[in-house]
């Protein structure tokens, strides 16, 4: 029989506890759910997709515009080429006062009475043309070699972009990491709370010790300082991402959580073969390689003759109106010898080629490297999302379970703390499952210069 007290303090605390009792762990998680749509909704007019993130740091960002002013220098290096193998055309206009010896001018022996000097203006204007005849085709190579550089700064730009498109969805994704771990941090603090106050009520009617209250209390000041840590982590990443945009002033818009999976399998053979056929870095040492080749070229031809043609027509004289002249002719040109300076130059470029063929198979081997390796992070990435999403599952279980057998007096603070714990580990490990895999699809995206998804472009 239960005695008259006995049956007070249990009536008692189921009422204590029907008032603290928390929400089911689904329930509070339907609940958050809600608050962030509604949260969405209100702010909908100030959030961008990452579409919109990558469009304003292609317009911001100062790494790609130096790129740019690179390849604008490159094309003004080419016309400088191409300058070189069109018509020379001068023109000039002289005035000057000129002193001549009689005897410049007769032939009279220095110091006869008849050699005076003489003082004159002297008036000369005309045009000249230079063109180059025949080279053995050494200013095509020169302009051949020029382009070929200007395209290897086109694909040096393309590099820059990917490296642009790449560090705005990893700072993207970190944000929204941040976001949703502040979100489970949140719940964390909301949790432990809870149960502080369910140890609280227990311990007011006699039937828990002063323990369950110190250890709840415990577990709530560890949830407060993660929750602390969590948000100073989401300043972190607004400040990364407005760093990658390249925005001066602070963000002023959030960003669309897009932590979603696809299941994207990818072959790391397919993947390779489209890594060496589209990354930039590769197409821009093929150009440079092909650069020097032309240089080499064209250095070779220094040991050969130029034609050049050369005319002119000129006025001149002492006084108006002036006399014209002109004058038509061609001069070929031969270096005998230049102390070995032509020999030197074709060894330096030859070496240099050489160093861009080591540097090439270099940088196919580090490629080998970045695709295998994102194919295999992806892989991981997907594994643990799935693995993640049972362990929230019996967390959650377990959660629910400790949190019954705590309120009928057979389970212990314990059991109920590290079942909290044990669900916020989950979920954490669930957001960064996720985000591991944005991230993993981002790298492999940039590892082949390839878009496996059409998220950017919503």
């Amino acid at each position: 029989m239960v005695s008259n007290r006995t049956y007070r303090e249990t009536s008692t605390l189921r009422r204590h506890e029907a008032k603290r009792r928390p929400m089911s762990a689904r329930a509070v998680w339907h609940c958050l759910v809600a608050a962030m749509l509604l949260a969405s909704a209100a702010v909908a007019q100030d959030r961008k997709t990452l579409a919109e993130c990558i469009a304003i740091a292609l317009a911001n960002q100062p790494n790609l515009k130096a790129a740019g002013a690179t390849l604008e220098a490159g094309h003004a290096r080419t016309w400088q080429a191409i300058s070189g193998a069109l018509p020379q055309v001068t023109a000039n206009y002289s005035a000057n006062r000129r002193n001549t010896s009689a005897t410049a001018r007769t032939g009279a022996p220095i110091g006869a009475a008849s050699a005076r000097s003489n003082t004159f203006n002297f008036y000369s204007t005309g045009v000249s043309l230079s063109q180059i005849l025949f080279d053995f085709g050494r200013s095509l190579d020169g302009i051949r070699a020029a382009q070929a550089t200007e395209r290897s700064l086109g694909a040096d730009e393309q590099t820059a972009r990917e490296t642009v498109l790449f560090e705005v969805k990893q700072a993207y994704f970190n944000l929204l990491t941040a976001n949703r771990l502040l979100a489970v941090a949140d719940e964390n603090v909301r949790q432990n709370q809870a149960h502080l106050e369910l140890a609280q009520g227990r311990f007011d009617v006699g039937v828990a010790t002063r323990f369950d209250v110190t250890q709840a209390q415990v577990q709530l000041a560890n949830a407060e300082l993660g929750q602390v840590t969590a948000r100073n982590n989401i300043a972190i990443a607004r400040e990364t991402l407005r760093n990658v945009l390249g925005l001066d002033q602070p963000l002023d818009f959030e960003i669309v959580d897009t932590l979603d999976v696809h299941d994207l399998q990818v072959d790391d053979t397919k993947a390779l073969d489209l890594a060496y056929e589209h990354r930039p870095e590769l197409a821009s040492r093929r150009l440079q390689e092909e650069a020097l080749a032309e240089q080499i070229d064209a250095l070779k031809k220094n040991y050969l003759p130029n034609l050049t043609g050369d005319a002119s027509y000129m006025y001149s004289g002492q006084d108006y109106p002036l006399q014209s002249s002109w004058n038509i002719g061609a001069t070929v040109n031969l270096s005998v010898f230049n102390g070995g300076l032509t020999t030197a130059q074709i060894g330096e470029a030859r070496a240099n080629l050489a160093n861009l063929k080591y540097q090439e198979q270099s940088l196919r081997l580090q490629i080998a490297l970045q695709v295998r390796q994102a194919v295999l992070n992806l892989g991981q990435a997907l594994e643990s999302i799935r693995v993640s999403d049972k362990g929230v599952q019996q967390a959650r279980e377990n959660l629910d379970i400790a949190e019954g057998r705590y309120r009928t007096g057979v389970g212990n603070i314990i059991e109920l703390t590290d079942a909290q714990a044990s669900l916020t580990t989950a979920e954490g490990n669930n957001v960064q499952a996720l985000s591991n895999y944005k991230t993993a699809l981002a790298a492999l995206e940039q590892a082949t210069a390839q878009s496996f998804t059409q998220e950017a472009a919503r």
